[in-house]
Parts: structure tokens; C-alpha cells; sequence
């Protein structure tokens, strides 16, 4: 999927940024530079049958209480998908992980929940399918994408830990 042809053709507006490989918030926060726009943290979740797929998109500073935010949404026994699932579902591969992965999900089995201080950003900080850049989308532009995607994004106030 060329993810920047979607865009032009969908006219969503992007500034893009090259950057090392990165696979952690840890690295990000090191090889990024500072863009203006809401730093995101994908993760991509399961519940225990295999049937429900979530992508979470949080701040990338919140450490989330996965087992809280489980119980809010409906879903049991919850648990990071697996490299296979990501990749069959949002068309990345770990480190990879973005709302922009949404483009490949045509049957739309993954869920998208994403975090009320994001949804409140005035543009967001995504990966392109890769984790070698970064692009920063305005929020009528993640609007516009979700759209186009055919998803619609819950937001909530996504519970994080206090114990980190």
C-alpha cells in the first residue's frame, strides 16, 4: 500500500519527517526531532478468543492499565497481538505500529480507540507504514482518514497505571 498516494488522493495534508529506525517512545523521544503534534503510542491489542483486534492510540508518555481498559471497552482476557496478526491486520511490522496501518484493514476487524488528551491534539505524530519516518497530520486530517478508511474511532480517557 502506498500510503502517500492515499493521502494526495483522499487530499490529506502531511509534513514528513525522516529519522533512524526507531522501535520504542524511548527511541523516538532520542532520534525524532521535536514536531509540533500529539507523540502517539500504537498498541496493538487482542482479546484471549482471537476475535477482537484494538489498536489503542495513547500519548506516548501513559503506561496503559491494559486490564482496566479491557473491562471498559467489553473485551477479556486481553493481550498484545502477535508480529503475525499485526502484520496480516494493519500491514506493519513492530516498531511499525500506526493509526495510518488502518488504510489495510479493508474488512475493518481492528477496533480503533484512541485517547481523548490525542483526539483533543491540534495534529498527531504517525508513522507511514514505517518506522523510518514520521508524518504529522492534522487532526481534521486524521478525521478525513478515518473516514476514508471506513473506521470510526471511540475516545476515551484511556486508563493508564499509577504505578510506573
Amino acid at each position: 500500500m502506498d500510503i502517500y498516494a492515499f493521502l494526495a488522493q483522499h487530499s490529506i495534508a502531511y509534513e514528513r519527517c525522516d529519522h533512524p529506525a526507531v522501535f520504542t517512545c524511548e527511541e523516538a523521544e532520542k532520534l525524532v526531532p521535536n514536531l509540533p503534534g500529539g507523540n502517539t503510542k500504537n498498541l496493538f491489542l487482542r482479546d484471549k478468543a482471537g476475535k477482537r483486534h484494538v489498536l489503542a492510540v495513547v500519548p506516548h508518555e501513559k503506561n496503559v492499565d491494559l486490564k482496566t481498559f479491557a473491562a471498559a471497552i467489553g473485551m477479556k482476557g486481553v493481550s498484545f497481538a502477535s508480529p503475525e496478526r499485526l502484520l496480516n491486520h494493519l500491514g506493519v511490522t513492530p516498531g511499525a505500529a500506526t493509526l495510518l496501518g488502518l488504510v489495510t484493514d479493508g474488512d475493518h476487524a481492528v477496533e480503533v480507540v484512541i485517547d481523548e488528551k490525542l483526539w483533543k491534539a491540534d495534529a498527531l505524530l504517525c508513522h507511514p507504514l514505517v518506522n523510518t519516518a514520521t508524518l504529522v497530520i492534522s487532526h481534521a486530517g486524521i478525521e478525513t482518514f478515518l473516514k476514508a478508511t471506513g473506521h470510526e474511532a471511540k475516545v476515551m480517557d484511556i486508563p493508564g497505571r499509577s504505578d510506573v
